[in-house]
């Protein structure tokens, strides 16, 4: 059942980003499109890489931290590994920043450019275990859906 409904938001997602190649319009339209879609969600977007800081992109949510340090938190670590992080419990995270307090679970989704980390695709819940491997390769997809409309790749 998760896996058919990953594959239909795929598919809106390829349709509503044919033919965007700006980062900021395609970004915000698919923060937008993941935040009606999926349950269970407190804050969903981007923070875009910026030489060795992670800076706030376009999202959906309530007011988020700024500026994460590269390697610091969950957001930098991901980036920094250039490794999807699926966080069960935010709070046994070492040295997790806590940017909303109602966030209990993570999960943060390296975007790439020519081998590159740009950027990272951040969603948080207020429920602890809300991300499982399912939604991870979901969003996994999702996220070379975007790559590819901007970039080709």
């Amino acid at each position: 059942m998760k896996h058919a409904f990953y594959d239909t938001l795929n598919r809106q997602a390829e349709a509503l980003l044919s033919g965007e190649d700006d980062l900021v319009a395609a970004m915000a339209n698919f923060s937008a499109l993941l935040n009606e879609h999926m349950d269970d969600l407190n804050w969903v977007g981007f923070y875009i890489r910026r030489e060795d800081t992670l800076v706030l992109g376009p999202f959906q949510g309530k007011v988020a931290c700024t500026r994460i340090p590269w390697g610091k938190g969950v957001c930098g670590t991901a980036a920094a590994t250039d490794t999807t992080q699926r966080v069960a419990d935010v709070h046994q995270f070492d040295g997790h920043i806590a940017c909303d307090s109602a966030s209990n679970s993570e999960i943060v989704v390296p975007v790439r450019h020519q081998g590159r980390v740009i950027a990272v695709l951040d969603i948080d819940s207020p429920s602890f275990s809300r991300f499982d491997e399912t939604d991870q390769a979901g969003l996994e997809t999702l996220v070379r859906t975007l790559e590819k409309a901007l970039f080709g790749q």
